[in-house]
């Protein structure tokens, strides 16, 4: 196994950076086209989130494999390589693996412990699937971290130790205050029908919202949704579609406005939110009035050290930088009279709205810095156990595979022993019944059989260890295994129509 994910996420890079290195439906399938005609790759996986940005993929070269995987992304993101390579981390082999299991418990999202990043693992893998880039590595390693984040959630109280997105965002817009009794009887406007803006819906729905107004590009969705939503029993919350060049008209009536979208520019500009009010829009957000110089980073190490690559030898570089480009300022004070829910990556509000006179805005940035200071709960412990527990079997079934179709090999051979000895024996004893041939071939087989058994067991056990990969070399030279043989007993398993499909 020689896996390798390069990627930049929330922890890394600052909002303003991801939000311009976000990759569209199109875009993924271009960048794992290419990973796969690169050279060093011959798998390759792309987890694409609104907060994380990450390219798995299967080499045969560490250094070659971290500058390929490193362009291809600044490629297809937007974002020159120079600009884009302090905010990357590296992880290899285990390190890669420790890595999505704990993205699949939830342990480095933003909120720790929601449960919406299964999905989108899920998501990955299917694309991977479709444009079969993910082979016997990706499929088993995604299977696998989609089976630890749900053995996370169902034997540990992770979900305590966070909530999703939009619970935590509607959280910080009530500021302290429970937000049951801050939503009621508010109306809402919810931009935006998918799986994130519908989550925001229910969630609505369920903290006692009087009014949800839906606007959606797409007007049979937003039709959809409010289907759902009045359908939903004991809300008591009445639901309705609108167009979107309505939005500017029912902002004027709304309370909070919650806004998830796929667009690539501002849905909510300041001026329109300022308009909605009846207020004078305020000055524009302000640039840092000096660039930070931002140092190279370190060289990558094939050793323990290449998964501190950015986290550890670049995170005074990253501080700076983000201290650097932050351009929201503080929020405005006096009485909110419009609450702004920001899930969007690329935002979709306009940061400046922050400093209008009334409004609250809360966003994916915003959101970052409060869960941080949040107090982790004791059940992260326990997760990060089962993590370490499921990373150490996930190694151990790897190298006890790579070892199985030199093992199914060798037993080809014998197989091929015992028919042509078999075959030699009818020759020389023609005048054998079928009962006596059958017993005698029988026997020859289980003569066999039980001399492999123990060595074939034996080495299986010890190939699942680390250092274990010279067994399988070792059979093979003491066997006189043909290579051909092996290679084709790999190939028909990673060719098998039912593996890993999710």
């Amino acid at each position: 196994m020689s896996l390798l994910v390069v990627g930049l996420s929330h922890r890394s890079a600052p909002v303003s950076v991801l939000e311009r290195a976000s990759l569209s439906a199109e875009s993924q399938a271009k960048l794992l086209q290419d990973t796969l005609a690169a050279e060093p790759a011959v798998e390759a996986a792309v987890l694409a989130t609104c907060n994380r940005i990450e390219l798995y993929a299967d080499v045969d070269k560490f250094h070659a494999g971290v500058a390929e995987l490193s362009t291809l992304l600044a490629q297809h993101s937007g974002v020159g390589l120079d600009e884009l390579t302090p905010y990357l981390y590296v992880h290899y082999e285990d390190r890669a693996v420790h890595h999505l299991f704990s993205v699949a418990c939830g342990l480095d999202s933003m909120v720790v412990g929601e449960g919406q990043i299964l999905g989108q693992i899920k998501d990955a893998l299917a694309l991977g699937q479709e444009l079969h880039t993910a082979g016997r590595l990706l499929n088993d390693l995604f299977q696998q971290a989609l089976r630890v984040g749900k053995r996370a959630h169902s034997e540990t109280g992770i979900d305590r130790a966070g909530q999703s997105l939009v619970t935590f965002g509607l959280e910080q817009l009530a500021d302290g205050r429970d937000t049951a009794a801050w939503a009621k009887g508010k109306r809402a406007l919810v931009i935006g029908a998918g799986s994130m803006s519908s989550l925001a819906a229910a969630t609505l729905a369920r903290t006692g919202v009087a009014e949800i107004v839906v606007a959606n590009r797409t007007r049979a969705r937003a039709d959809r949704l409010v289907e759902i939503l009045n359908q939903a029993g004991g809300t008591g919350v009445a639901a309705r579609a609108v167009e979107m060049d309505a939005v500017s008209d029912e902002l004027t009536r709304a309370d909070i406005a919650v806004s998830c979208t796929g667009a690539t520019g501002l849905v909510l500009s300041a001026e329109a939110v300022a308009g909605a009010l009846g207020i004078d829009p305020a000055p524009a957000y302000e640039m840092p009035a000096a660039p930070v110089a931002v140092a190279a980073p370190a060289p990558v190490q094939p050793d323990e050290q290449h998964a501190a690559w950015v986290e550890n030898g670049s995170a005074t570089v990253i501080a700076q930088a983000q201290a650097a480009v932050r351009r929201i300022p503080a929020q405005s004070t006096g009485p909110v009279r419009l609450a702004l829910l920001d899930l969007a990556m690329p935002r979709d509000i306009d940061g400046g709205a922050a400093r209008l006179d009334g409004v609250r805005l809360v966003d994916i940035e915003s959101l970052a810095e409060a869960s941080a200071d949040a107090p982790m709960a004791a059940d992260v412990d326990q997760v990060r156990s089962i993590v370490a527990d499921e990373v150490a079997a996930f190694g151990a079934a790897q190298r006890a595979a790579h070892i199985t179709p030199t093992v199914v090999a060798l037993r080809t051979m014998a197989a091929g022993v015992v028919a042509g000895e078999i075959a030699r024996l009818d020759g020389r004893l023609p005048d054998l019944d079928e009962k006596q041939r059958a017993e005698i071939s029988q026997t020859v087989r289980r003569v066999v059989d039980k001399l492999l058994h123990a060595p074939t067991v034996r080495v299986k056990q010890l190939a699942s260890e680390p250092g274990g990969a010279g067994y399988a070399d070792a059979l093979r030279e003491l066997f006189d295994l043909d290579p051909q043989t092996v290679a084709a007993v790999s190939r028909a398993d990673l060719n098998d129509p039912n593996r890993g499909r999710s």
